[in-house]
């Protein structure tokens, strides 16, 4: 069995029928439920659902979405009327929101109406991801702009300039590409790799925003693929369901809007290191290293990958000695090729600095700057520095994070490595300062491979992502202030995400039971018809 066969038993953990385990042995036919195909089980309709929901956020993309100032299409009449009327805004911000919150229904009744996992069901899950991107692949870039960036660091290489020395804004015109003013100072955290791709876009488009964002999907899209392939089999080398494992990872509606409507280039990142993390756990260890490295040259973050690559590569019964002499020679590997992709363009190891010296600051919903922002609190009440002892909490955690990695590098069973890679990069992430939506994306799908059982687990999963949909649905909305609104387009959308949410847990008598059962749920309900009684008694 390699490092990526383990049967970790979780309750989702029953291959389908005739498959084989990781070892090769043949499991019982009997190990799996014979089961109705997903067809009579109406699974078209959630997919239908969704593609309506990914519709209208194309739809309302056109109104709130982020067009760069040097765009033909804000010269077109239907994109003037709903970005510079006060009812084409309210229109198109009502329509982003809730087919983000649509999208999110359609996800979690897909899981429900899947809830056999049978032997059609992956066909299913690919169905839905394929549906769903197709008006998200045409959308205006919605809940970030940075793909705008990218395309400037690629003119930056094409000028000769090197983007790990200065910012976008030693370009002229520079604001015309639509990029946000942070990025006007600030160096690339992008490696090598990624800055050829942006160097090479920009020379096929000469810099036209709109097609450069066409094509940085296009590359987005190759890591949402080699997720769609990769991630199922990584499940079954751990005797999870392939088809499960891409719901929950790929066909998430954070996923496909971080990484398809978004373009964040992070889903090539993911799609490399998942694939990587297969071929090592298949005993392919170059071509898993390789991958990987390709991986940390488009964001580098994905080094941390490469001590547990080093570990399935000693194997099993490697002594301390092996095993340090496999981690010299991963990242020696590692290294050199990334040295050596350095040459081109002078970029040298600039992307080291990524690493090295991360951004400054906090989000106020990570669990460390959270947390930091009761203790500041705590501690002025208390007369105490409350500053410094929240800085100090939250350096603490980033340095617990570094902790449970070196941990689980050195302690664990050889056969859950893939699971120990997994919680090392949760923890990174979860214990750093800075949490964007897409971050959680990183680690999840090495999580539902190794497996996330059908309890609180999952249900942590759905919080996660219903908040950063609705999070990101009022965070990342382009809207002139000229425009007269009768309510702010940011409060409109969180106004709306927050119904349709509670619509999600209380009202709709199919994804209700998913989060809230039992009194909680009684209470709600009791609650809500009072309202409405008030309303009709006012009345």
């Amino acid at each position: 069995m390699t490092a990526g066969g383990s049967h970790i038993g979780t309750s989702e953990s029953v291959p389908s029928p005739s498959k084989k385990t990781a070892a090769g042995a043949e499991l019982p036919k009997s190990a799996a439920p014979a089961v109705a195909p997903p067809t009579k089980r109406r699974v078209y309709i959630a997919t239908w659902q969704g593609f309506l929901g990914a519709l209208m956020m194309f739809v309302g993309s056109i109104g709130t979405g982020w067009i760069a100032n040097g765009s033909p299409m804000i010269r077109q009449p239907v994109v003037i009327a709903l970005r510079t009327e006060g009812w084409g805004v309210t229109l198109s911000t009502v329509l982003l929101t809730v087919g983000a919150m649509l999208l999110m229904r359609s996800w979690l009744r897909l899981g429900q109406r899947l809830d056999d996992w049978g032997e059609h069901s992956l066909r299913s899950v690919v169905i839905a991801i394929s549906a769903w991107s197709l008006p998200l692949l045409l959308a205006v870039p919605i809940f970030s702009r940075d793909v705008y960036a990218y395309t400037g660091q690629g003119r930056l290489v094409m000028e000769g300039q090197n983007p790990y020395a200065v910012g976008i804004s030693t370009l002229n015109n520079w604001f015309a590409l639509g990029a946000d003013p942070a990025w006007a100072e600030n160096r690339t955290p992008y490696g090598p790799y990624f800055l050829w791709l942006a160097r090479g876009v920009v020379e096929l488009t000469g810099a036209q925003p709109d097609v450069s964002v066409l094509l940085f999907r296009l590359i987005a899209g190759v890591g949402v693929l080699l997720c769609v392939i990769y991630v199922p089999k990584l499940a079954e080398l751990h005797g999870i369901n392939g088809a499960r494992a891409l719901w929950i990872a790929v066909a998430n509606p954070l996923f496909l809007i971080s990484f398809v409507a978004s373009a964040h280039n992070d889903a090539l990142m993911v799609g490399l290191a998942v694939a990587g993390v297969y071929f090592a756990a298949t005993k392919r260890y170059l071509a898993g290293i390789l991958l990987v490295t390709a991986s940390i040259g488009i964001k580098p973050i994905t080094v941390l990958l490469l001590p547990f690559i080093g570990v399935m590569w000693a194997g099993p019964a490697a002594s301390w000695t092996r095993k340090f002499l496999i981690w010299g020679a991963t990242a020696g590997i590692s290294f050199a090729v990334l040295a050596v992709s350095g040459i081109p363009y002078n970029l040298g190891l600039g992307w080291v600095w990524a690493i090295m010296d991360p951004t400054p600051g906090y989000t106020g919903y990570s669990p460390s700057g959270f947390l930091g922002q009761q203790v500041e609190f705590l501690g002025n009440v208390l007369g105490l520095p409350g500053g410094t002892i929240a800085d100090l909490l939250r350096t603490g955690m980033k340095w617990a994070a570094i902790g449970l990695v070196l941990l689980l590098m050195f302690r664990g069973d050889y056969s859950r490595a893939v699971r120990r890679l997994a919680l090392a990069f949760t923890a990174v992430v979860m214990l750093s300062p800075i949490i964007q939506p897409w971050y959680i994306l990183w680690f999840l799908p090495f999580v539902a491979v190794t497996g996330i059982r059908n309890d609180w687990q999952i249900r942590c999963l759905y919080v996660g992502v219903t908040f950063f949909v609705v999070f990101g649905a009022q965070d990342q909305l382009s809207v002139w202030s000229f425009v007269e609104l009768a309510i702010d387009a940011s409060s409109l959308a969180f106004v709306t995400a927050l119904l349709f949410t509670f619509y999600l847990l209380v009202l709709d008598i199919h994804t209700r039971k998913l989060l809230i059962e039992g009194k909680p749920l009684d209470w709600a309900r009791r609650g809500w018809r009072w309202l409405l009684d008030q309303r009709r008694g006012a009345r």
